[in-house]
């Protein structure tokens, strides 16, 4: 629920414009308002979680996340609506920073930990695509406030579900400092650094706001981290990155996320404004992704995964997606749905099923239970960052491509197609370096249920068995 309402508006957006009456400056911050305090708050989130118990955080950030969207549904301006939007976004935050720190501590076990990890992947990439779908079917029929509204059922019956289901943790915070300086500056850097990248399409890379905006994260992100090497009781402790495996898993989502999010933004406008799709059209078209990425991570993922190890699932994964957004960027103006966009489908849903539940491990490879949150907010973070880097950085290209073009005579629809051609290619590359750096970042995880390295507090390389 929380990873479809991040889509889900993207396809209703005409509607909400006109009937709020909104700016394409305000338009934009429908989405920018929910997207800051998510990346924002992850990190923090997954700690407190450690600290205060998972469960109390995950409950209390879907409370918070139901509550927003009635106030979504029932917005009637836009002012309430992006306030709305805001306490949404902290929510969903709240909420999916501990989820997978949550399943990794219920199971234990190798295979069955594979086997969840595999259904926590399909139901965040799930969300991604259902949410176009439902997005564009409750648009055309009975208004966007429903596809706020429609969360509410949703997430009453979740928290009771938590609330009975759930054991309940007390956490490790007590007698503990929560570093309240370290919290609030990596907060505010998270913020402000996705705020600098959502803004580099309207603005430009080398603006002086965007420039501005990158320097003050930065500044933010040292002091965080001197702060990190000083405090007694750190919020994020350095021991986190001593471990060769999440390193090297982080570093390989970050640029599997930002090559691969752009797939569906260009994707989407590629069957709507060249193809000529409407909303239920387009939805429909990806799911055919959702399809794959389920019986992959749902079946095959954890099978491979433990016959063969993470890395190996991961290595297959990565070179699928490869191979379906090189597909992609031999999209034409005169193409069709069955001969360039299906068949890229089928390897991307292969590949994103394959590759994420293998990810997800790796990064939570040597989590204690003291951590698993922290490890969780992490990883959930680098994804939030990856994707609006991602985006940013091949909405820009795909822009000026498209912006040179017509400028030259070209017909809209062939300039518009050279754009998307040209992100979803720089896309490819970017999952090609994901291939590089888990290949050799990843090297000492080989087999099932070696790790490639110790414990984060203990930074050696010892495989485990």
């Amino acid at each position: 629920m929380v990873i479809l309402d991040g889509t889900i508006v993207n396809v209703a957006l005409p509607s909400i414009r006109r009937s709020l009456d909104l700016s394409p400056a305000g338009l934009g911050w429908v989405i920018n308002a929910y997207l800051l305090p998510f990346g924002g708050l992850l990190l923090l989130s997954g700690r407190l979680g450690d600290l205060f118990g998972r469960k109390r955080v995950f409950v209390t950030g879907l409370a918070v996340f139901t509550a927003a969207s009635l106030l979504c549904g029932l917005a009637q301006n836009a002012p309430m609506l992006l306030v709305a939007r805001f306490l949404q976004g902290a929510g969903g935050a709240v909420t999916s920073s501990v989820t997978l720190a949550m399943v990794v501590t219920m199971f234990t076990e190798p295979r069955e930990r594979a086997r969840a990890i595999g259904v926590y992947s399909f139901v965040q990439s799930a969300g991604g695509a259902l949410g176009l779908l439902l997005g564009g079917v409750l648009a055309q029929t009975v208004g966007w406030h429903w596809i706020f509204i429609v969360n509410v059922p949703i997430g009453a019956a979740a928290i009771a579900l938590a609330v009975r289901r759930i054991a309940p943790e007390s956490g490790t915070g007590r007698g503990r400092s929560t570093d309240a300086w370290g919290a609030a500056l990596i907060t505010l850097a998270l913020m402000l650094a996705v705020y600098a990248i959502v803004e580099v399409p309207q603005r430009g890379a080398t603006s002086a706001r965007t420039l501005g905006l990158g320097a003050g994260a930065l500044a933010l992100l040292v002091a965080f981290a001197l702060r990190q090497a000083r405090a007694a009781d750190p919020l994020l402790p350095p021991r986190m990155f001593r471990s060769r495996t999440v390193t090297g898993a982080l570093g390989t989502h970050v640029l599997l996320i930002s090559g691969l999010f752009g797939f569906q933004f260009f994707a989407v406008l590629y069957m709507q404004q060249v193809l000529g799709f409407d909303e239920v059209r387009t939805g429909l078209g990806i799911v055919p992704v959702a399809v794959l990425i389920g019986g992959m991570s749902l079946f095959l993922a954890p099978r491979l995964i433990g016959g063969y190890g993470p890395r190996a699932a991961l290595l297959v994964g990565l070179a699928l997606i490869a191979v379906g957004l090189g597909l992609l960027g031999q999209v034409s103006p005169g193409g069709a749905y069955a001969s360039h966009v299906l068949p890229a489908t089928l390897p991307l849903g292969a590949g994103f099923g394959l590759a994420m539940p293998a990810l997800a491990g790796l990064a939570m490879a040597g989590a204690t239970p003291a951590d698993s949150g922290l490890a969780s907010g992490m990883f959930n973070t680098v994804q939030q960052v990856g994707s609006a880097l991602g985006l940013a950085v091949l909405s820009t290209l795909a822009i000026s491509r498209t912006d040179d073009l017509l400028a030259a005579g070209t017909p809209e629809p062939a300039a518009l197609t050279a754009g998307y051609q040209l992100a979803f290619r720089v896309g490819a590359c970017l999952v090609i370096a994901a291939f590089a750096v888990a290949a050799v970042a990843l090297r000492t995880v080989n087999s099932p249920g070696k790790q490639g390295d110790s414990a984060p507090g203990e930074g050696q390389t010892t495989p485990a068995a």
